[in-house]
């Protein structure tokens, strides 16, 4: 079996720290004894191109079990745990390319051992494997019927794809289910995003300026999070219902040109480019922090801030401290990589149960739907989201009303009256 880890002998370790995520992901072990028994996804290839994170390990678990042969890459330079790889290697035979702090060739190399499985079906985590096979390994998409597609960022490429007329097989939006985004992107980017930042800095969050760049879920979620920290938050915004929404939970909005002049922290989530600017890094102050949890380190312009310094040098892990001329200093989270995974865990598990529970049901509606669909990008099904909710209620003892034949009666009906 060819793979490219860190290190093999990191195995053990990887496969305890697997069985502890494993323990608070109830909706998927339920769908991971289904497919055993009943092999949906048996004979299929499926290259995936995810965090490589225990979560993710349990996900590839569940889709070995239904019968898939799966081929795994990281979707992010800083986002693999290598003890996690080592475990998917040695105790579950699944062909990994994953080392974290890779480089840029090493990235895309590993991408390509992927796509040289030639896989019937991918599942992406912002877009990289599919843009890739669609640009540079056009002689093997005849292979590929249909994908998933995890992110906010890898929707917002594969919708651009779509709408040009060069997506050439139909993809899953999962990132818009339901239960992914609304829980996914609001608790769990909110939390691990706090921890990473507070791992890698150890900086008190209380009392602090925190400027939220972005006010989507995964923005409401950090602001929402750095707010019950104690820091005053700041967010800022292009949308105004977005912008409006953040006034009314309580935030101060404003431009990120007045933003940068008062932070202390500042994280941007949007899944653009150059959110934060040449110009803004010049207004900080001294010390500032600067993290991104938005996909891709495209949201900073590193660049510019290079362009900015006299010199730079990594002053603790995680964090390289960028001296300005004049001697002012900005300090860069995690190469500017998703912080929550380059400096902590990532989302907690009991999260991402739900996520990755409509990963591995969504590639089973594309192996039983895909044939009929034309290549576009679709929303996951009602009855996926409405199952994985009701799954995830009961594993956690919660139990909800139902209507009564009276009440569905009168809300079908138009000459009940009130």
């Amino acid at each position: 079996m060819h793979y490219d880890i860190k290190d093999i002998h990191l195995a053990d370790s990887g496969a305890l720290r697997i069985e502890w995520a494993n323990q608070s992901m109830p909706v998927l072990n339920r769908i991971k004894e289904r497919f055993e028994k009943q092999k949906p996804l048996e004979g299929i290839r499926l290259g995936a191109c995810l965090h490589v994170t225990t979560e993710t390990a349990s996900l590839v678990q569940t889709l070995k079990a239904g019968g898939a042969q799966v081929f795994l890459c990281a979707s992010n330079p800083l986002s693999t745990q290598d003890d996690v790889a080592a475990s998917l290697v040695t105790h579950d035979k699944i062909p990994v390319f994953s080392i974290k702090g890779e480089d840029s060739k090493t990235y895309y190399d590993h991408l390509n051992a992927v796509l040289d499985a030639k896989p019937n079906y991918t599942m992406d985590d912002g877009a990289d494997l599919v843009s890739t096979l669609h640009t540079e390994r056009l002689e093997i998409i005849e292979h590929v019927k249909g994908g998933t597609e995890e992110t906010t960022t890898g929707i917002i490429r594969l919708r651009s794809m779509a709408a040009d007329g060069v997506l050439k097989y139909p993809i899953v939006a999962v990132n818009d289910a339901q239960t992914k985004h609304l829980f996914d992107n609001r608790y769990g980017t909110g939390q691990s995003t706090i921890d990473g930042i507070i791992r890698a800095t150890n900086r008190l969050i209380a009392g602090t300026t925190f400027v939220v760049c972005g006010y989507g879920w995964c923005g409401r979620g950090l602001a929402m999070r750095a707010k019950g920290m104690g820091a005053n938050v700041v967010v800022t915004e292009i949308d105004a219902l977005a912008a409006l929404e953040a006034v009314m939970d309580g935030f101060m909005v404003m431009p990120i040109a007045d933003a940068a002049k008062i932070g202390d922290f500042f994280c941007t989530v949007t899944g653009n480019i150059n959110v934060i600017r040449k110009e803004h890094f010049q207004n900080m102050k001294d010390g500032a922090i600067v993290a991104n949890s938005g996909h891709f380190n495209v949201e900073l312009d590193l660049n510019g801030l290079d362009g900015l310094s006299k010199s730079r040098r990594i002053i603790r892990p995680f964090v390289e401290e960028y001296i300005l001329e004049g001697g002012k200093r900005i300090n860069l989270l995690g190469d500017g990589r998703l912080i929550n995974l380059a400096a902590a865990e990532g989302h907690p598990s009991s999260v991402m149960d739900m996520s990755f529970a409509n990963q591995a049901l969504s590639i089973e509606y594309m192996v039983k739907s895909g044939n009929d669909l034309s290549p576009d990008v679709y929303p996951v099904p009602q009855e996926i989201d409405s199952t994985i909710a009701r799954e995830k209620l009961a594993s956690m003892g919660i139990s909800i009303d139902t209507l009564t034949e009276e009440q569905r009666k009168y809300l079908a009906s138009w000459s009940m009256g009130t």
